[in-house]
């Protein structure tokens, strides 16, 4: 459970490192930090993207804490430094989104509301957005405000390259047929950011790639390769959720959306949709962003913590 600390992506001083027990039992990695200036604004909970772990977001956890905010985040089971369900733990698993609702219960309730200053502001990314989404319709929310980046709503139909349609029938019925816990179509144990950074849907950003690569390299045990047929049909099932009539108007947090411009992975159509029907959100396109807002150059990342400050009230000089 320990995080891996590189000379270009050091762990932040402070760190408070556990396992949580799942809502089985299975241990989760998480991980926090108190805020290094005043005045202290709360805590953020940051909520991760598939396929991603707590080391990733070291830079995001220091420009947070320069905020005010103490930090708490999490590795979803099945990946990172967490419980992993299948013999071959590169395969990125789930049966049902439900599965990270009730985990993200215990996180809250064992690690967050114990030990971490109020109000919570939840921060996710991707796949993080789309199981924020579903807490959000929720009464009694934990959080006050929370700030999705690319939330997973639907994917990009030219990356997958395949009519949603025809996707969901094979995930169904292959999963139906025993083929649950196999990878999809051509999928593989290699990791994307262990790929060539020319081409990649993720960044445009070298360095960051180069960094995340770099953790990788010296700890592949935090990487995950494709996702199994099991996972894809319990996507596309909370993705059918998210895009029900009347879901977004439902929504009882007041949300601040980021979509990517140059967007391979998920629809940015569709979260300009949704926030449409937001009563307590609205969304913010930034034009020249790849999928990871947060991994992207300076000028993008720039517009968002522009944003993330006006949304949160933090005055620019003391950020």
């Amino acid at each position: 459970m320990e995080l891996v600390s590189l000379a270009k992506n050091p762990i932040p001083s402070g760190a408070v490192v556990g396992s949580v027990a799942g809502y089985d039992g299975a241990p989760l990695r998480f991980a926090r930090w108190e805020a290094t200036r005043s005045p202290r604004r709360g805590t953020v909970c940051i909520f991760s993207g598939r396929g991603e772990y707590i080391e990733k977001y070291f830079e995001v956890i220091a420009d947070l804490r320069r905020r005010g905010f103490a930090v708490a985040i999490l590795d979803w089971r099945g990946q990172g430094g967490s419980f992993r369900s299948l013999k071959n733990p590169r395969k990125g698993h789930i049966n049902d989104f439900a599965e990270y609702d009730r985990d993200l219960v215990r996180f809250m309730r064992d690690v967050v509301l114990p030990d971490c200053p109020p109000p919570y502001v939840a921060l996710a990314h991707s796949m993080g957005g789309a199981i924020l989404l579903r807490n959000a319709v929720e009464t009694g929310s934990w959080f006050s405000r929370m700030v999705l980046c690319a939330p997973m709503i639907a994917l990009n139909e030219t990356k997958v390259n395949v009519p949603t349609t025809l996707v969901r029938i094979y995930a169904e019925t292959a999963a139906t047929c025993g083929f649950a816990s196999s990878y999809i179509q051509g999928g593989s144990d290699r990791s994307e950011e262990t790929l060539a950074f020319e081409g990649n849907h993720l960044t445009s950003d070298r360095e960051r790639w180069a960094r995340n690569k770099a953790v990788l390299d010296i700890a592949p045990q935090l990487g995950l390769g494709s996702p199994t047929i099991g996972w894809v049909r319990a996507a596309y099932r909370a993705m059918e959720r998210l895009g029900s009539p009347g879901y977004a108007s439902r929504v009882q947090v007041p949300i601040l959306m980021f979509a990517a411009g140059n967007d391979q992975i998920v629809s940015t159509r569709a979260i300009e949709d949704f926030s449409v029907e937001l009563k307590v959100g609205s969304n913010l396109l930034i034009p020249n962003s790849r999928h990871e807002i947060l991994q992207e150059c300076e000028s993008v990342r720039q517009r968002f913590w522009a944003a993330f400050d006006a949304y949160l009230g933090i005055n620019e000089a003391a950020a």
